[in-house]
């Protein structure tokens, strides 16, 4: 595979680098810098500047509102948006339930979903997981009886990421109990508005609600907002589920932050006259996830070049998704072992807007404890790496 970017991509670079220094707002970089996080409004209008520039939705055909960029072209975007830190759309709507209606939606459910997607006017949220059914997804206990022209949905789903901001949640259900469990289930598309749906937030160790448990009593949902076939869901909830394998591999993220490792370590006295980049010991380590984040680099460039000719991402989604974020806790552990003691207090303070005060140790020491536990997780969602090791020696090793 050739690396080198042609005359026609190195001014397409130019073009993205400069947008992003010129329309990510200079306030938002401010606030991602500092580790405070963007509010929802806040988010909204950096992805409808990406709308308005039409660049909201890199991998979604043009007829829907796509670019229409080459695999190399996506790449070079998402680089150049990981290096300046700005966000990418949130997932749930643009990446994820955006291409299951693409594929199995009706006309009608494409005409009344997608554009919302695209402009950023609605907010999505997922309804995998539960209590019982994590990475046994398939043993999720939510149901849905058909009654009429609507079916009644009653159970719980968890880990919901930012539910609280959510206008519409895409869900798992089971509406046959009969069958094998995989055969069993359906995929709906929910108003989080409708009467019987209550969210409970769950707060993490750094005070935030990041997710969130959902509640469905007799909540009644027009059988219009089922996607496909009723029993087919569960074909579409794994093609989802590559779709965001891939995106957790991280690689423009991995970037920046390996950046800011290598910026932090070459101002970190190592006790023996010299700074932690120097260090053999450490610097060996930095070595270790450069090559690593290479490697993932181009195994994802690979991904979205059979992306490009309109296959689906298989179990390539799996190995990306494993590697990424083993590489992204890999770091996490570097950001610690270079904060040392002053990771250990925690001010939530800091972490506000408009925070005056004086900030603990160098770099990004406050957030690298805060970063290092909520980095956990990232082996487990979007299926643990242990499943992910199973689809892999299944598909592409035939055990």
């Amino acid at each position: 595979m050739n690396a080198d970017f042609t005359a026609e991509e190195l001014a397409f670079q130019k073009e993205v680098r400069e947008f992003m220094q010129n329309e990510f707002p200079a306030s938002f970089k401010q606030k991602i810098d500092a580790n405070i996080r963007l509010t929802k409004d806040e988010t909204v209008q950096w992805q409808k500047i990406l709308y308005q520039k039409g660049w909201a939705a890199p991998n979604w055909p043009v007829e829907y509102g796509g670019t229409g960029w080459t695999p190399t072209q996506k790449y070079i975007f998402a680089t150049e948006m990981g290096l300046v830190g700005a966000p990418e759309p949130v997932p749930f709507g643009m990446k994820m339930v955006a291409p299951v209606i693409m594929t199995y939606g009706s006309e009608e459910q494409k005409q009344r979903f997608l554009p919302d997607i695209l402009q950023s006017n609605v907010w999505w949220c997922q309804g995998y997981s539960e209590p019982n059914a994590g990475s046994d997804l398939a043993s999720l206990k939510t149901t849905a009886v058909r009654d009429g022209d609507d079916y009644i949905v009653n159970g719980s789903k968890t880990w919901n990421t930012y539910g609280q901001y959510a206008d519409w949640i895409f869900c798992l259900v089971r509406t046959d109990n009969s069958v094998k469990k995989q055969e069993g289930i359906s995929f709906l598309l929910i108003d989080m508005k409708t009467p019987g749906i209550t969210l409970k937030p769950i707060v993490l160790l750094d005070g935030h609600p990041e997710v969130n448990e959902v509640f469905f009593d007799d909540v009644r949902v027009p059988a219009a907002n089922l996607i496909g076939e009723e029993n087919k869901g569960w074909t579409y909830a794994k093609v989802l589920l590559t779709h965001e394998r891939t995106n957790i591999a991280g690689v423009p993220r991995a970037k920046r932050r390996l950046l800011a490792l290598q910026r932090i370590a070459a101002a970190t006295d190592d006790g023996f006259g010299g700074t932690m980049v120097t260090n053999p010991v450490f610097a060996k380590k930095l070595a270790d996830v450069e090559i690593e984040l290479m490697a993932l680099e181009f195994a994802e460039l690979r991904t979205l070049a059979a992306l490009s000719v309109g296959k689906a991402p298989g179990p390539e989604s799996s190995i990306l998704k494993i590697v990424g974020t083993e590489l992204a806790q890999a770091m996490d552990e570097l950001f610690v072992e270079l904060a040392g003691y002053h990771c250990v207090p925690f001010l939530p303070e800091q972490f506000e807007e408009g925070y005056q005060g004086e900030h603990i140790g160098p770099g990004n020491a406050a957030a690298a404890a805060l970063t290092y536990f909520n980095n956990r997780k990232l082996s487990i969602f979007g299926g643990s790496n242990e499943i992910q090791r199973n689809i892999i020696s299944k598909a592409v090793l035939g055990l």
